[in-house]
């Protein structure tokens, strides 16, 4: 996905602190720049998040997908990152 680092994050909702908010966007745009898959951007994303914020996180990446989600407290996010969508959130 060339040009994620012009991409504008756009955060629609999110109740995380803003550390993690941060970290969410800075490692969907490390994904993006590595993959062109949607799932492997996905992967990518919720490995991470697993790595510094403990498992059980879930992400889902696209242009077109509704949701609805149960998550732990103070542990989702939406956004947009240019064209694409990401959902992450920790459940379970």
């Amino acid at each position: 996905m060339s040009g994620s680092r012009d991409a504008k994050a756009v955060v629609k909702n999110a109740d995380m602190s803003d550390e993690m908010q941060t970290s969410a966007v800075e490692s969907a745009i490390q994904a993006m720049d590595k993959y062109n898959i949607e799932k492997d951007i996905a992967a990518y994303i919720k490995k991470d998040f697993d790595q510094k914020y403990g498992p059980t996180w879930h992400c889902i990446v696209g242009r077109n997908y509704g949701s609805y989600v149960t998550h732990e407290t103070k542990h989702f996010i939406y956004f947009y990152l240019g064209q694409i969508a990401v959902l992450l959130y920790k459940s379970g």
